[in-house]
């Protein structure tokens, strides 16, 4: 269970890497023509600490797996 809660963790992080690399185009093109984020600073801004966030949880995850194996 906890290693599909990780393969989980893992497929969104990789996803929001990739949502938060363009820098004028892809989503944050399409977040800056039709505000629907708010304020293309303040969607990065929440990329960012969602990334942040769910690094710290993976590793985490990683070291706990790797102590009760």
């Amino acid at each position: 269970m906890l290693k599909f809660i990780w393969l989980i963790i893992s497929i969104s992080l990789i996803t929001l890497i990739f949502l938060r690399t363009p820098q004028n185009q892809g989503l944050a093109n399409f977040s800056i023509k039709s505000n629907l984020l708010g304020s293309p600073s303040s969607a990065e801004q929440i990329l960012n600490s969602l990334t942040v966030v769910l690094m710290l949880v993976y590793f985490l995850f990683a070291i706990f797996l790797n102590l009760i194996n």
